[in-house]
């Protein structure tokens, strides 16, 4: 059986409901943030980053949202959660995943992670003032060039779909207006309606 750890808001929504999606057999281990569980001696035994998500295998443990969400895919074939026979939309999938991981997500943490690119107070302030315009500018891209509609890669329902949603949940919060994403709007009301989707949140309950 797999073990996800998370901690409810966070990144590791996306590979919660890729368990979910999958029909995987798994359980959840919920981390408590406030009482900084993720640097707590037996957490960083699993995940030395002190992070999550966290996926415990048969194999050993994964750690970063999209290096999870292939494997998922790739280990639950019978699901269609990526073009496993196509090497090139494979790795177009990899590469929107890519995208979120290392600059969408990386732009949202500026908004409370300051500590980790500076010093000053005065930077942290400014790092947060930037959130609205640079997750806007991050989503104006996927709106116009990346989401192709209904699902991101196209008619078909992919790993890419529970990641951007996850993401996606967090724009309100970071100031940027969904009137002016429709697509992405509309992705997130059908990404809402999906069962798995409505049993992760239950669990989580979020």
């Amino acid at each position: 059986m797999l073990k996800l750890y998370l901690a409810p808001g966070t990144c590791a929504l996306a590979s919660h409901i890729a368990l979910a999606e999958a029909g995987a057999d798994y359980t959840i281990e919920k981390l408590d943030f406030k009482a900084n569980q993720q640097n707590s001696p037996d957490y960083l035994e699993i995940n030395p980053k002190g992070r999550v998500p966290s996926l415990v295998t048969d194999r050993g443990i994964l750690t970063e949202t999209p290096a999870m969400l292939a494997y998922i895919a790739q280990t639950f074939p019978q699901a269609k959660l990526a073009p496993l026979d196509d090497a090139f939309a494979f790795a177009q999938v990899q590469s929107f995943n890519s995208y979120l991981c290392a600059t969408v997500h990386v732009a949202h943490a500026h908004k409370g992670r300051g500590p980790r690119w500076a010093t000053e107070e005065t930077s942290f302030a400014d790092m947060k003032r930037m959130v609205p315009k640079s997750m806007g500018a991050c989503f104006a891209l996927i709106e116009r060039k990346m989401l192709k509609g209904p699902w991101v890669m196209g008619e078909t329902y992919t790993i890419c779909d529970p990641y951007l949603y996850t993401i996606a949940l967090w724009l309100e919060g970071d100031s940027v207006d969904l009137a002016g994403l429709p697509k992405v709007a509309d992705h997130r009301k059908r990404m809402a309606e999906r069962p798995a989707v409505k049993k992760v949140m239950a669990e989580e309950k979020v």
